[in-house]
């Protein structure tokens, strides 16, 4: 009874047969994956050797390139493992781990942007007074809040999860997740129902409202002041958005995908769906603002002709 209530082994059934097509599907996802972390350490590099980019904006970039190294790590070690295997179990204890990794990570990009909203709305709203505002006190105290809230809060779900007894073992997905494990409790669930709720609510749609609150705000400013003040709140707001705009997306997928029957979709689709959720951001965050702020750029192209020479 014990096994059959609490299995040791979950089943990701969202996995493809795809034959000899799996060694090819591998090299890409490790190119990927390894673009993801050069990339990714790139930007912390620059940031952290370079002292003209020791600024609150650019402190929370850094952030957000750990955040998808972290995030990145928790899916594709086992992700490019299952790739090659004939089998698409997962221990009960690597899954626990994976959901865990896998929701701090998507909490910690969120409380980070919500961070990093606070940091533009200051900058452009109230510019006399952001050095007094934004102090490096401040800052420690705001990414201290953004790492150890999340932490605890996805380790409640987590735990509360892990107590459940199962009905089944599968798990429609190519990585674990919280609300499938969940669905296959045998018992009513309405404790991880609240919690689980309370911590969306908290760690998801808190900061994405605040987030869209403080960009109406500099909307409202920036209509007032001349062009030249307009393009460069653009410039220096462009890459944030596009972050946030892509990462809304990709929750918004996710939480979709969590509540339809998976098995009804196209199964190529709903790996594509999935997979979304883990790789476009960690891709996207590094080309976005190393890109597109002319002073990472800068420090990057300095740094490249030194190795060169």
């Amino acid at each position: 009874m014990e096994n059959n209530s609490h299995p040791l082994y979950f089943n990701l059934t969202m996995f493809v047969y795809i034959g000899k097509f799996r060694y090819l599907a591998f090299v890409l996802f490790l190119l990927l994956y390894t673009f993801i972390i050069s990339a990714n350490l790139v930007i912390i590099v620059v940031i952290s050797r370079e002292k003209t980019l020791h600024e609150p904006m650019y402190i929370f970039i850094m952030c957000l390139s750990i955040n998808s190294l972290y995030g990145s790590g928790g899916f594709f070690f086992r992700f490019l493992r299952d790739l090659l295997s004939d089998s698409n179990l997962i221990a009960r204890s690597a899954c626990y781990t994976q959901i865990y990794i896998i929701y701090t990570y998507a909490s910690y990009e969120l409380t980070i942007l919500g961070i990093m909203a606070y940091d533009r709305f200051v900058a452009i709203c109230q510019p006399l007074h952001y050095h007094s505002k934004l102090t490096s006190r401040v800052i420690s105290k705001l990414l201290a809040f953004a790492w150890i809230y999340p932490a605890f809060s996805v380790a409640a779900c987590v735990y509360l999860a892990s107590r459940l007894p199962l009905c089944g073992n599968k798990i429609p997905k190519v990585f674990c997740a919280n609300w499938p494990v969940v669905k296959l409790s045998c018992v009513p669930t309405v404790i991880n129902n609240i919690i689980g709720m309370f911590v969306s609510v908290t760690t998801v749609f808190l900061p994405l409202a605040f987030v869209l609150y403080t960009y109406m705000r500099i909307f409202l400013v920036c209509r007032k002041r001349s062009s030249l003040f307009k393009s460069k709140v653009i410039q220096s707001c462009l890459p944030h958005i596009v972050t946030f705009v892509n990462y809304s997306i990709t929750v918004f997928c996710d939480v979709a995908l969590s509540r339809i029957d998976l098995e009804e979709l196209n199964p190529f689709l709903g790996i594509i769906l999935s997979l979304e959720f883990v790789v476009i951001p960690p891709i996207l965050n590094p080309l976005m603002y190393g890109l597109k702020l002319p002073e990472i750029r800068k420090c990057i192209l300095r740094n490249l002709s030194c190795l060169i020479r």
